[in-house]
């Protein structure tokens, strides 16, 4: 693991040492071929948050996650038509600056403005992912541990730039694929003799782990087939189309048809990417029912208070956790014999008993979550992130611990790099160049956009030292991301397809849009995925009522 990372480090600040002028640090001089821009898409959006907490998700609710993707290949097919080519045409280096070009510089200023509050953030979210697992495993104290993985990122970064990210991205997604399939088998291999693939999956269905569609309308309800295809599209809308961090990494193409190739082929493996990390989550779930899983999934919590006050009182409540996972096994056994297949009330009285098991479960996990908030009321009691990470540590190989742990770590780098380079890009071409020093030098340029890598990757080690309680890292991410997503998108939606809308009017309906998402956020109980709709709704439809209202820039 370690000497896969410092490689990684080397290679990208090796490869690219000799970039010397802002367009080949920023675009890698549009040299990329398709293939790489795909597999730089693609790891740009699988952090390590992807591999630690997506499995986990899949674990404790099942495979719905997988809806919130659907959107994503209708997205791919509106952006490839319409985004690419103005942005080609354009010859941008960032999404923002053609904002500027069509409407002033003031929604230049808020699309980037707004990029840059919430994917500072998410990049601290992309470091403290690996350092959580690394300093749990290792031993290693999780601040150091955050500062190390940020620094060995920022060095290459700041160093190659885009091109760096590129040609990292091609090596970290062969290790991240690796990893996951290998994952995947030895799952199967380390499950009982008796319990065949097959069983494993119908188990997993009858406990409710293989719900990846549900065509339910419900607005308070995250993951529904109608979220994930309405909310889903405009959230794939404005993160590949108007977050830096993605259109970097397509504005590098050679040309259009590259560009387009990358997203199309990003928008048909992601899917089936996801489902897979999904249903090894769902299968790890099924390797617990004959494993008995720890009580508390995160061993530094648990090692503290049973070595406190309670440690009697989370005995006893492992004892008793102990015996429900007897009595389950015996009834999963059951299940699975045929003649409880065929015998329709045999079946219906197995599954209310494991549903009355499943119960007494959560209470004992409530129990115990009580007592290691007692114990340290600093405690956070969502384990989710230490669930695959757990599986990982405890029961594969040393040499496949190493690969998988590299793998996240991967994640982790590619993801993060891409952030903190179009951080920078940001930073220079839509802040800088364009307010504080117009007629700079290429090479003093080039000299800013490093600094601006370093600076945003202190900023994002910062965040992720105070970073706590995040509960569900892939959920909290996304959440993020929503928080912005749909205001962006709908000022870019009007730019695209109207042409009589004012910039003022469209600054004040995302300002407004904006309002109104935050409150959904911290007053109502609406998913996530549908503020995306929320913010680009009311951005297009009060730009078309407030229009008509303000008067025309010649009559001023």
């Amino acid at each position: 693991m370690c000497g896969f990372t410092g490689f990684i480090v080397f290679y990208g600040a090796w490869k690219t040492r000799k970039t010397k002028n802002v367009d080949d640090y920023l675009r890698t001089g549009k040299s990329s071929s398709w293939w790489v821009v795909a597999l730089s898409i693609m790891a740009t959006q699988a952090s390590a948050i992807t591999f630690l907490s997506t499995p986990g998700q899949a674990y404790v609710d099942g495979m719905r996650f997988v809806q919130f993707y659907l959107g994503l290949p209708i997205a791919m097919i509106i952006l490839s038509i319409t985004t690419v080519p103005i942005y080609s045409k354009l010859n941008v280096y960032t999404a923002y600056e053609y904002l500027e070009k069509r409407f002033d510089l003031k929604n230049r200023l808020l699309g980037s403005v707004l990029f840059l509050s919430q994917r500072g953030l998410a990049a601290g979210f992309t470091i403290y992912a690996p350092a959580l697992i690394l300093s749990v495993i290792l031993g290693w104290e999780l601040n150091i541990t955050i500062v190390l993985i940020g620094i060995m990122v920022i060095i290459y970064t700041s160093i190659g730039g885009t091109n760096a990210v590129n040609k990292t991205h091609v090596l970290q997604m062969i290790i991240i694929t690796v990893g996951m399939f290998a994952s995947f088998f030895m799952i199967y291999i380390l499950l009982p003799k008796d319990i065949s693939v097959i069983d494993a999956a119908f188990i997993a269905g009858k406990l409710g782990k293989l719900n990846a569609i549900d065509f339910s309308f419900n607005l308070n309800d995250r993951y529904t087939f109608w979220s994930g295809i309405i909310g889903g599209t405009f959230l794939m809308l404005s993160y590949f189309g108007t977050d830096q961090s993605q259109v970097a990494r397509y504005l590098a193409a050679k040309n259009i048809t590259q560009s387009r190739m990358g997203l199309l082929v990003n928008g048909i493996v992601k899917i089936p990417m996801q489902f897979i990390i999904l249903f090894i989550g769902a299968m790890v779930f099924v390797f617990f029912q004959f494993v008995t899983p720890p009580l508390f999934f995160n061993p530094v919590e648990t090692e503290k208070v049973k070595s406190g006050l309670y440690s009697k009182e989370y005995s006893q409540l492992e004892n008793e956790f102990e015996l429900l996972q007897n009595q389950k096994r015996e009834k999963l056994r059951a299940m699975l014999d045929e003649s409880s297949r065929s015998s329709l009330s045999s079946s219906e009285n197995i599954n209310n008993e494991l549903t009355t098991i499943s119960k007494n479960e959560q209470v004992i996990k409530a129990s115990a979550k009580e007592i290691i908030k007692k114990n340290n009321p600093d405690a956070d009691t969502n384990d989710t992130n230490y669930i695959f990470i757990t599986y990982i540590v405890n029961y594969l190989p040393i040499g496949l611990i190493g690969l998988l742990l590299a793998a996240i770590i991967a994640a982790s780098m590619s993801s993060t790099s891409a952030e903190l380079n179009s951080l920078a890009s940001t930073s220079l071409i839509d802040i800088y160049k364009r307010l504080i020093n117009k007629n700079g030098s290429d090479n003093h340029y080039l000299k800013f956009s490093k600094y601006a890598t370093v600076g945003w990757g202190i900023y994002a080690i910062i965040f992720a030292l105070l970073a706590s309680e995040l509960g569900s890292l892939i959920e909290a991410v996304n959440i993020l991301g929503s928080l912005v997503y749909g205001t962006i998108l709908g000022i870019f939606l009007v730019a695209f397809y109207t042409k009589k809308i004012s910039g003022d009017s469209v600054f004040i309906s995302a300002v407004v849009a904006e309002a109104v998402v935050i409150y959904s956020f911290v007053f109502t109980s609406i998913p996530f995925l549908w503020y995306n709709v929320i913010g680009c709704a009311i951005v297009i439809v009060l730009s078309f009522i407030i229009n008509p209202i303000l008067p025309s820039k010649e009559n001023r």
